[in-house]
């Protein structure tokens, strides 16, 4: 890890950007104005790249359209993937761990998603949001009668809910249960997301600054969600979306609008492009 001195050049080389929430609307699309931020970013010779608690599959699309060259974090920054679609570095959740994941998600009544073997796979394929999770991935799931032989090598397992009173109390249960097994994370108020521990976004900051020389103090990061928070502490700036928690705001250093007004690329102008 590249340790930061206390004092020296402070101005923004380098932007990380959560995707759902943040990036792109709530209907998942990408606007011409954070398109073009994106592109006013590189004309001013700053880098920028992505982490989501997507899948490689999920992201591809983004990186095309924004014509991403720096690594990408896909699964809350745990799997690091090139632009060309090649795994850099991959972290797993540890097989027991993901079995006590699915019987505490089992009995909690949730749908249950396990992303394995370059797949999104589930026993349900009509459970709630999977529609939505459809349109986001612009993939398929893959239906199985049964999750068990998948655990031996699981990315991201999602718990998901229309119920999200309900999520949010699974969260701290499962997150007590699982201790130093995994982190777990709301993605989305109906999506309980279980991770390889320690293995998460602020850790991609770090993986960004290590691989590219970038001192952690200036790269800057912008999010919504909780799995956005240890991004922020370990950047020198970051913004919260209008659209954030007040828990997730006041983690920040500025706050923007929201996803659905542009909040991103008001987030460039108003602070980026101006540091």
């Amino acid at each position: 890890m590249m340790a930061d001195p206390p004092s020296g050049d402070r101005t923004i080389a380098f932007v990380i950007s959560d995707v759902d929430g943040t990036l792109v609307t709530s209907d998942k699309s990408l606007t011409q104005r954070s398109r073009d931020a994106v592109r006013r970013l590189d004309a001013a010779g700053i880098g920028f790249t992505i982490a989501s608690a997507r899948p490689p599959m999920g992201l591809t699309s983004l990186i095309a359209d924004l014509g991403l060259r720096h690594p990408i974090g896909a699964f809350n920054g745990s799997t690091l993937l090139a632009p060309d679609g090649h795994i850099l570095a991959e972290h797993l959740i540890p097989e027991e761990t993901a079995r006590q994941a699915v019987r505490l998600l089992d009995g909690f009544g949730l749908d249950i998603w396990v992303f394995a073997r370059g797949q999104w796979n589930l026993r349900d394929p009509h459970g709630s949001y999977t529609d939505l999770e459809r349109r986001t991935l612009q993939a398929e799931p893959t239906r199985v009668e049964d999750l068990g032989p998948l655990l031996v090598g699981a990315s991201k397992i999602v718990g998901v809910s229309a119920d999200t009173d309900h999520l949010a109390a699974c969260e701290s249960r499962v997150s007590e249960a699982l201790g130093h097994g995994a982190d777990i994370h709301r993605s989305q108020a109906y999506y309980l997301d279980v991770t390889p521990y320690g293995r998460g976004k602020g850790t991609f900051v770090d993986e960004i600054a290590r691989r590219l020389g970038i001192p952690r103090a200036r790269i800057a990061t912008l999010g919504d969600a909780a799995n956005d928070v240890a991004m922020f502490a370990r950047s020198g700036f970051s913004v919260a979306m209008g659209n954030a928690t007040e828990a997730v705001k006041r983690a920040a250093s500025a706050v923007t609008s929201g996803n659905d007004d542009d909040g991103f690329a008001n987030a460039v102008d108003e602070f980026l492009l101006t540091r």
